[in-house]
């Protein structure tokens, strides 16, 4: 397929702990390829430009072709190109804003160093950094970020699924996944997932996942989650933290600019309506400073996070509904 390998992007201690997605043996780790130890599985997985390539494809909606195809298109992209169009886009306000993040993760970090001084943290959906994780990349003493995403982005170190992490039991520190979990088909397997290779007693997740917004990254994109939805997804943690990341105004940008765009049947007329949107709307984001934190908020943010430690026990349904902090009561 002419995969090109190149030395691994990730520290040799990582690499030791890396595991088969798709039976969860230890890895036979190479620059060009990475091989199952299990004779019953023996699947080999590629190195691409030093990213191994870790999908168990029995399960998963992506194939490993499939990515290695989609490295290659974007690299086939001009870099001239790729400016003239961020030169195009960069003066067009954002409607998004978390308003929680920084703080988030500073709070995150902290659970963290309580337990470890040098904490090993997962992050999936890592191509990019994330809103709030320069806290992290900053931090001293250093925390060690394992960068992971289904794509080839700036700071992938490993592509894989989040259905099957390649990673064994009791391994990490901490797990943090912004703005993911709507894009995967099956969140509460990959809660799952994040649960079974945290260390016992210590390990910490962070999770923010949109409740109002629509849909932003086409067919790969599933699930929307309230405050209670989202603390069920991780009924096996002890909560540390939860509320609003992102606020009813953010929520009521959005729709505004997915208004405007429903109207538009054009790639031309699309881009018109999006900027226009974004010109005329940007600012109801600023609300959120004042709003975030109001009752109103907890049943009209644009998305929640939660902060928690992995227990053995798992909260009720009759204990999590006790916890709804909306404004909305019923008699």
């Amino acid at each position: 397929m002419g995969r090109k390998s190149a030395m691994l992007r990730m520290n040799k201690s990582i690499q030791a702990l890396l595991t088969c997605p798709a039976c969860h043996k230890k890895l036979h780790v190479s620059d060009s390829q990475l091989a199952c130890s299990n004779s019953g599985c023996a699947v080999i997985y590629p190195v691409v430009n030093g990213v191994p390539i870790l999908i168990n494809e029995q399960a998963s909606i992506f194939s490993i072709d499939d990515i290695v195809s989609s490295q290659k298109a974007v690299a086939a992209k001009s870099a001239d190109k790729m400016a003239r169009l961020s030169d195009a886009t960069r003066f067009i306000p954002n409607p998004n804003r978390n308003v929680g993040a920084r703080k988030n993760n500073a709070t995150f970090l902290d659970c963290l160093l309580q337990s470890n001084p040098n904490p090993r943290v997962l992050v999936l959906g890592g191509g990019t950094v994330g809103e709030g994780m320069e806290v992290l990349i900053q931090s001293q003493p250093p925390v060690e970020l394992i960068e992971t995403d289904i794509y080839f982005g700036p700071r992938t170190m490993i592509i894989c699924d989040a259905h099957d992490i390649p990673f064994p039991d009791n391994s990490l520190d901490g797990v943090i996944v912004q703005a993911v979990l709507e894009h995967v088909v099956d969140p509460a397997k990959c809660a799952s997932e994040i649960h079974r290779i945290l260390k016992p007693g210590q390990g910490i997740v962070y999770a923010e996942t949109p409740f109002m917004q629509q849909v932003h990254m086409g067919r790969y994109d599933f699930t929307r989650f309230t405050h209670l939805g989202h603390r069920r997804l991780f009924r096996k943690f002890e909560e540390i933290d939860s509320g609003a990341a992102c606020g009813p105004g953010m929520a009521l940008a959005w729709a505004y600019e997915y208004f405007l765009l429903s109207f538009a049947e054009t790639a031309f007329l699309r881009k018109t309506a999006k900027a226009f949107a974004r010109f005329t709307g940007f600012w109801l984001k600023y609300f959120d400073t004042f709003l975030i934190n109001k009752p109103g908020t907890m049943d009209a943010a644009s998305s929640y996070y939660f902060i928690g430690r992995k227990t053995d026990k798992t909260i009720s349904d009759k204990e999590l509904i006790q916890q709804y902090r909306g404004a909305l009561k019923v008699d």
